[in-house]
């Protein structure tokens, strides 16, 4: 479970073009984030002096805002700008998570029609102290009754804000005493967990979930790629929970967690209950190109 860090109690918050200190970091009530969730969102991470993908990020983030018609999207300058003061204003440059935001903006008046957003969107940038969120040792699973969407309802590929089925599924893990859940697609096969990507391993092969009903993540894309690169098979296909239950391994990827282990899901012990070695091996491959790959930062 995250915790409150008490070295983030005066971090500097960038909201619509100004610094402000976290108490004061606010937006209006006629903000599209809080009128209908109407905005879409990247989590971004600092290694040593570096924020790893940030290009892949950024083009994520002005793709889902053209699919979501926003009007006046920033520039990719503006936007890495934003990140750079920000982290300069909070001296980060390790051990940084960043949660950035782009709303489509005030409304004229309260309501749902984007015709009412006439001032430009609203871009937020978050960086926090935050190691990866999830124990090293591995974490449980169950799965949720919470369908994941597909692209008939939303599709996965847009990363907006409107999170509530995967807050539901996580709603279920909490009930359960567990760390996260398991989400299905509407014909049953494994999607991704509330707030990850998920890969299993059967006989050295690596097996992930088609990005049908899942966000196609990035660090999800850099394992594939580091897969590949060292002539690991892997497989990209429909997958059902119960070759998941039956897997020598299990493992999440996102950019909160990196690559976490699963120990358990559904009650059932995956593997022999303990880090698996196929995901040791990708752990470290990963952890190598983040001490490598990145964007400087100018500071």
């Amino acid at each position: 479970m995250q915790k409150y860090n008490p070295k983030n109690a005066d971090i500097q918050v960038y909201i619509g073009g100004e610094l402000f200190h976290r108490d004061q970091a606010k937006v209006s009530v006629f903000d599209s984030t809080v009128q209908g969730g109407d905005a879409v969102w990247e989590g971004l991470r600092v290694y040593d002096g570096r924020i790893f993908s940030l290009d892949h990020h950024i083009d994520r983030m002005i793709a889902s805002a053209k699919a979501m018609a926003f009007s006046e999207i920033p520039s990719r300058d503006y936007i890495k700008q934003a990140i750079f003061k920000t982290l300069e204003a909070n001296g980060m440059r390790d051990e940084t998570h960043i949660r950035m935001t782009l709303s489509r903006g005030l409304k004229t008046t309260s309501g749902m029609d984007p015709l009412l957003n006439q001032f430009g969107s609203t871009l937020i940038v978050l960086a926090e102290w935050k190691p990866p969120i999830y124990d090293k040792s591995g974490i449980r699973l169950i799965t949720s009754s919470i369908r994941r969407n597909s692209p008939s309802c939303i599709d996965s590929k847009i990363h907006h804000n409107n999170l509530i089925n995967n807050i539901l599924a996580k709603v279920e893990a909490n009930v359960a005493g567990v760390d996260d859940a398991l989400m299905l697609d509407l014909n049953g096969f494994v999607a991704e967990t509330n707030a990850t990507n998920v890969f299993m391993v059967r006989k050295g092969e690596v097996h992930t979930p088609l990005p049908h009903a899942c966000l196609p993540g990035i660090t999800r894309g850099l394992i594939m790629e580091i897969c590949k690169e060292n002539e690991i098979p892997l497989f990209e296909r429909n997958v059902s929970v119960a070759e998941f239950h039956a897997a020598d391994e299990v493992f999440t990827t996102g950019t909160m967690g990196e690559l976490s282990p699963v120990l358990e899901l559904d009650g059932r012990i995956i593997g022999d209950g303990e880090i698996g070695t196929m995901t040791l091996k990708l752990k470290e491959l990963f952890h190598k190109r983040t001490l490598v790959e990145g964007e400087p930062l100018p500071f």
